[in-house]
């Protein structure tokens, strides 16, 4: 039976977001094209359109939650697969090289790597008999009314052909192509106002390997090892086990520092981390291949709910929304959070853009206020700085000095940094007085 365009939605973009929106679409449309440049069905490993899928990924906590409402299963599948798990307050972290005190949380942190996880995501979005992949194809532009005030498809150039261009008709568009979206260029073709753009600078550059391990029991029953990134101890790491005898390690560095890609310059920096245990369990490990390298410029958030004019039957998820400095891992969990609240949506008919934008906004303002704000804790990164802010992130320095001490500190920390608990669990009458307690004043920065 033949669909017809208005019963048709057309997702830009096999990502993480794009799977997430094709599975809440695809309970409301009698067909889901999801279009990417590169082929991706079947695929496992690192691919051209997602760079930062070489290196190390979190799951937050929330973002596993949603996953297994979607996807119901899903943790029990991927445990099946050999992807390792943990509780995310019981991992081996660092902060200005002291271990945080150990606080179980009740959630579960999936450690794997981004190619697996997606993996697994597109199996099952892939499954539902309504999906359709149109892969190794460029999107070219949108198809609007003359009067610009719809879009009703887009133009597409398969890699294979010979650059005719071929138009998929839709009643609706999902724009998920990420960092590098184009709807900014296409809204000003089509006599709109581009978005406000918010940045946060933060020069990071993820240089990473993966390892096998001579012996895991060094690792003493740990899933991961993570001495982050401070204003004090700006050089950071995450090591993590991602199965079948396989770890992964990716170290940080920010405001132009970066670890060379290059084995002599990868052991060496793992040296000058404040806390030796990551360089202690891979000096003697075996490389499974080349160390690489990710540059990440800044955070960037497109404030399309800003706007007051905007075509019907667009829609933005996912990165090109917002692109969250990676080291926070918020991404895959924001883009998890925004299917739902696309679900939300759908269920009253087509989504008015405006206003899913002005929802959406909601659910990124949290986890923004979060990473931006840990970035602007470092002197050298522009921007503004209210007092409110200020008084914050010298409180969060007292927080994560005091976890070092309650391991119920850390408790609360993890849920709320897993995007479960609201921040204000943070603020607590019981939490300021344990922060007062144990907490001490940050050192100063090296």
């Amino acid at each position: 039976m033949e669909v017809l365009p208005e019963d048709r939605v057309v997702v830009l973009g096999g990502s993480m977001a794009g799977l997430l929106a094709a599975r809440v679409l695809a309970d409301a449309y009698a067909e889901v094209v999801v279009v990417d440049r590169d082929k991706i069905v079947g695929v496992t490993t690192a691919r051209r359109g997602v760079p930062q899928g070489r290196h190390v990924h979190g799951l937050l906590a929330r973002g596993q939650q949603v996953l297994e409402e979607l996807f119901p299963g899903f943790t029990d599948d991927a445990i099946a697969a050999g992807v390792p798990t943990g509780d995310l307050g019981e991992l081996r972290w660092f902060f200005n090289g002291q271990r945080l005190r150990k606080g179980t949380t009740g959630l579960i942190c999936v450690s794997t790597d981004r190619p697996v996880l997606e993996g697994m995501v597109r199996a099952r979005v892939a499954a539902l008999p309504n999906v359709r992949f149109v892969e190794s194809t460029d999107v070219v532009g949108l198809v609007a009314t003359p009067d610009a005030a719809r879009i009703t498809g887009v133009r597409v150039s398969e890699h294979a052909g010979d650059g005719t261009e071929e138009v998929i008709e839709a009643g609706l568009v999902v724009d998920a192509t990420g960092r590098g979206s184009r709807t900014p260029v296409w809204l000003e073709e089509l006599g709109y106002q581009r978005p406000e753009t918010e940045k946060v600078p933060i020069d990071l550059t993820y240089t990473t390997r993966h390892f096998r391990l001579r012996d895991e029991s060094i690792l003493d029953g740990d899933l991961s090892i993570n001495p982050v990134s401070t204003p004090a101890q700006p050089r950071g790491a995450f090591f993590s086990r991602v199965g079948h005898g396989r770890c992964i390690v990716s170290l940080t560095g920010v405001l132009g520092d970066a670890a060379a890609p290059d084995d002599e310059s990868f052991m060496e920096w793992t040296r000058t981390l404040p806390v030796s245990d990551v360089y202690d369990v891979i000096h003697d490990a075996e490389p499974l291949d080349d160390p690489v390298s990710f540059k990440y410029p800044a955070s960037v958030r497109r404030r399309y709910d800003l706007l007051e004019r905007f075509p019907e039957r667009l829609l933005v998820v996912g990165d090109a929304m917002c692109s969250f400095n990676p080291v926070y891992g918020q991404g895959m969990t924001v883009a998890a959070l925004e299917a739902l609240a696309l679900r939300t949506h759908l269920e009253s008919g087509v989504p008015e853009p405006l206003v899913f934008f002005k929802d959406i906004s909601a659910v990124i303002d949290v986890p923004w206020q979060i990473s931006a704000g840990a970035d602007l804790d470092f002197a050298e990164v522009p921007g503004p700085r209210p007092p409110e802010l200020q008084m914050m992130n010298s409180y969060m320095s007292l927080l994560q000095s005091a976890a070092t001490r309650d391991g119920e500190v850390t408790r609360t920390f993890m849920r709320v940094a897993g995007l479960v608990d609201p921040p204000t669990a943070l603020m607590s009458p019981d939490m300021i007085y344990r922060v007062l307690k144990h907490g001490t004043p940050r050192p100063q920065a090296a």
